[in-house]
């Protein structure tokens, strides 16, 4: 399926309307009235056999019997009739369908498929793309398109909306207007059979009237596909996102009572896709429209001035709790303006002026806050007053911020004194709010959509030592347990894995009877900790299973007996099938924590970490998707309470870098075994002397797992690696990574003024931070780069580069390729055009295509060995076009 049959979704050039109807409030006859009433310039053919004309309109019988292939089908007919509707469509050519019928997949077509799958099996044959069922519609008012039932139209605006639920749809497109907010594009997704969430994102990506993009949605259903088209547009389009949330919405159910709910899950989608989540219709728009006017966000740290104490104080509380800081505003700031302002305001943040402070005062304190260095944005509050003029105000507010780079806030309170001020921000680009708890909460939307877009630029850190698992163990000790049909594995079995991970396990062994407790503890020598084995129970703590500190041989024994006896009377029916004796482990100034894994049934594997400990039912947890890298782990650590403590009372002595490397393990742990379908650990210990795993387990899936549809972003491909050789040099060919941003730079830096000509069409010398996190850190799913590094040398820089991008249908890749200007001419180039073309070929693209300058004979030398053919470019006499057909 292809996203370019969108552009006659969204830009029609003619429409015909099937079950176009002159009844008065049906559908056909509200579609009809839209299109009619939106100016729409292009062709509109009603089809119903019933009518000769509709709303004056000439009408057709049937879809055959239109005189002109049209660009979008409408579809509010009956339910049974469409799938006779669908077939005529396909026969005549139409690549876009709307359907507004609800219910297909309640009707039966023949006694036991629904009419829903009968229309998507015709959709599929003849390529048909398909908006709906029970969509709204779409509404386009630049072109003047209302292809929707909704009671009113859209203005025009550079908002995109797109919509889940029709009646939060008409809800919102009704608000709007009487906000007087405007719309790119308005669209209905119904229950989106065919065209999703990511269709259009990626549609939208490339909409010039398109600024941002709003989600309303309820659910998704490819996970993978909505993360990689988020990712891939909010890094040039804010996407702000409002979800629903359901009473029972529980996801997993860790053995010690941890609940963690899907809309947690969610929430670390949409974080590692760079979008912001906010709660509300107002603070949807507000948040957007702050976006369009707000300068780039500094920090978190707010000063406020304002003549009333009970809008600051509102303002101050509402930051705190949404992680925001009250700026500590300099001394020699406080001075500057007691020394001009006199006595006209109390010295502290938040800045109390008197009730009738004049715009003079207003505009002295804005000017010396705006300063200050501790200070990232300002809030500014008029409570209205009988001996001051808001406008006057106002005007001094907007004179004393200039050119200032800092945010500056306005809450003017009240509504008719308020309202001329209000449109004077407004002109003047200046965010206003009626409320000062809006004002902070959208503030604090703006810093989480920062600290977003920033994990998602920013360049992670390498894991400090190289590490390879003996992943060839791992394997199998998981194929021994699924060939005895265990899902469970044991405490043994767990450490084993674990440490063959590189992850630190604490020494223990399982024992069959208490003589051989007593001896295995004289072994690992004393104080041990002795447990249960019982393969049904895997919280031993809960039946009294596990005892602590235990000194000597006697004391084991002891342990041993009364665990039998208590486990005997208590649950009879569990058989203890041996001992587990492991050594205590002790960290002064330590912490206990939690780290997990579990399957999502949409997202698949996520990591869980927070507070542990016995008997710990926390809500400080946070979840992260893999791949984690160490970046990742570290945000994923931070956005625990638990953090905010360890860093209040360790003095960075805690093993903060140990506990990273540890997830970023877990996590390659799961991508490279997807049998593993549940990790548990906890306690986890951190503290000065690293990380100890006190107590896990592991369960399998029994089932077969496909790894690549197994997680909801790609990994990193480590198949594609590849050991070459290049005039006796060994050369390794692999996949771009993340952490390659410095030496990417430097293979840049290496390139000579010609080169950097070649490779870029100009002379570009300065590559910033944000284009260079944009060509590592790729998503392998839409495009591919392979660098090739020298084995034999010490700094391993990357010595040349071949890169392709794949259009939205992933048919043809647009590929470049460069190679450091002292070591061409050596075979390297062709190695990687090779390298790249047989990837081509196995991700089954038609086409690729080099664009490259005339003057860049190397290029098309290189080319015409692999039997590229050379095409004049129409678009630039300057350059060609070098075409390879692959299938």
């Amino acid at each position: 399926m292809s996203i370019r049959e969108l552009e006659s979704l969204f830009k029609p050039k003619s429409i015909a309307v099937i079950g176009a109807s002159n009844r008065p409030k049906s559908i056909g006859s509200v579609v009809m009235q839209n299109l009619l009433k939106g100016n729409f310039h292009g062709p509109i053919l009603p089809v119903n056999p019933n009518y000769n004309s509709i709303h004056g309109i000439l009408a057709y019988p049937s879809v055959s019997d239109l005189p002109i292939k049209v660009d979008l089908a409408i579809v509010c007919t009956p339910v049974d009739v469409i799938p006779e509707y669908m077939n005529s469509i396909g026969e005549a050519g139409i690549k876009i369908v709307l359907i507004m019928s609800k219910d297909l997949d309640k009707v039966l077509f023949d006694g036991q498929n629904s009419i829903l799958f009968k229309v998507k099996e015709i959709a599929k044959r003849y390529s048909i793309r398909i908006l709906g069922p029970d969509s709204l519609g779409i509404i386009n008012p630049h072109i003047g398109l209302n292809a929707s039932f909704a009671h009113t139209s859209a203005t025009k605006g550079d908002i995109a909306f797109v919509s889940q639920s029709n009646s939060l749809a008409l809800s919102v497109l009704d608000w709007a207007n009487a906000k007087g907010i405007g719309f790119s594009c308005f669209v209905s997704l119904g229950e989106y059979s065919d065209i999703d969430f990511a269709d259009i994102i990626d549609y939208l990506g490339r909409d010039p009237y398109t600024r941002s993009i709003l989600l309303c949605l309820d659910y998704i259903k490819n996970a993978r596909r909505f993360i990689s088209s988020a990712r891939s547009t909010s890094r040039d389009k804010p996407i702000v996102v409002i979800k629903s949330v359901s009473v029972d919405q529980t996801s997993f159910v860790f053995p010690d009572g941890l609940k963690v709910l899907k809309d947690l899950v969610y929430d670390a989608s949409f974080r590692r896709a760079g979008m912001l989540r906010v709660a509300t219709f107002n603070e949807l728009f507000d948040t957007v429209e702050t976006m369009a006017k707000a300068k780039p966000v500094r920090g978190n740290k707010v000063a406020v001035i304002s003549n009333g104490f009970g809008p600051a104080e509102i303002i101050k509380d509402t930051l705190l709790t949404l992680g925001g800081e009250i700026a500590k505003v300099s001394k020699d700031t406080i001075e500057n303006m007691k020394n001009e302002l006199g006595d006209s305001f109390v010295g502290e943040n938040p800045f109390i002026l008197e009730s009738h402070a004049s715009g003079l005062v207003y505009s002295g304190a804005i000017r010396h806050l705006l300063k200050d260095k501790n200070v990232d944005a300002l809030m500014v509050v008029h409570v209205p007053s009988a001996f001051t003029s808001s406008e006057d105000i106002a005007g001094n507010v907007i004179s004393s911020i200039g050119q200032s780079r800092k945010n500056v806030f306005t809450i003017w309170l009240g509504e008719k004194d308020s309202f001329k001020a209000r449109q004077m921000f407004t002109i003047a680009n200046i965010p206003t709010y009626d409320t000062p708890d809006e004002a902070a909460r959208v503030f604090m939307d703006l810093v989480r959509f920062n600290y977003n877009q920033q994990i998602l630029m920013e360049t992670p850190e390498s894991i400090p030592a190289d590490f390879v698992p003996e992943q060839k163990s791992v394997e199998n000790l998981i194929k021994r347990a699924i060939k005895e049909n265990r899902f469970h594995l044991n405490e043994a079995e767990t450490n084993e894995i674990l440490s063959l991970y590189g992850l630190p396990v604490v020494d223990m062994k399982i024992v069959d009877d208490i003589e051989e407790a007593v001896l295995v503890a004289k072994e690992l020598g004393f104080p041990v900790a002795v447990k249960i084995v019982v393969p049904e129970v895997v919280d031993k703590m809960s039946i009294g299973g596990v005892v602590l500190d235990v000194e000597s041989p006697e004391e084991v024994e002891k342990a041993c007996i009364s665990m039998k006896n208590r486990i005997s009377q208590i649950r009879p029916d569990l058989e203890i099938k041996g001992f587990i004796v492991q050594k205590m482990y002790r960290m002064p100034n330590s912490y206990e924590l939690f780290i997990g894994v579990f399957d999502d049934s949409l997202f698949g594997p996520v990591v869980v970490f927070g507070q542990g400990g016995y008997k710990t039912i926390s809500k400080d947890i946070a979840i992260g998707l893999p791949p984690l890298n160490m970046t990742l782990a570290k945000e994923l650590i931070q956005q625990t309470q638990i953090y905010q403590l360890i860093k209040e009372s360790s003095n960075d002595e805690v093993d903060l870098d140990g506990l990273r490397i540890s997830l970023v393990r877990i996590s390659q742990l799961i991508i490279d075994n997807p049998r593993i379908k549940t990790v548990y650990m906890n306690p986890v210990v951190v503290g000065k002397d690293g990380v100890r795993i006190l107590n896990a387990y592991i369960d399998l899936s029994l089932e077969e797992v496909d790894p690549e549809k197994k997680l909801a972003i790609k990994p990193y491909p480590k198949d594609l690696e590849e050991r070459v050789n290049v005039n006796s040099h060994k050369i390794l060919i692999r996949p771009i990574r993340p952490e390659d941003e410095p030496k990417y730079r430097e293979l840049l830096a290496s390139l000579s003024p010609e080169d950097l000509k070649m490779r870029f069409f100009t002379e570009i010398y300065d590559f910033p931070h944000e284009q260079l996190a944009r060509w590592t850190q790729i998503d392998y799913d839409r495009e591919m780069a392979f660098v090739a590094i020298p084995l034999n040398s010490q700094d391993q820089n990357i010595i040349g580069e071949v890169r392709v991008y794949f259009d939205a249908d992933n048919e043809t890749a647009e590929l470049a390729i460069v190679v450091r200007s002292d070591l061409k001419r050596r075979g390297l180039g062709t190695l990687l055009m090779d390298k790249m073309i047989r990837y081509c070929k196995q991700k089954h693209i038609k086409e690729v295509v080099v664009y490259t300058l005339k003057e860049n004979l190397a290029m098309q030398a290189l080319a015409k060995k692999f039997s590229f053919k050379v095409k004049e470019s129409f678009d630039d006499p300057d350059t060609v076009e070098l075409r390879l057909k692959l299938h």
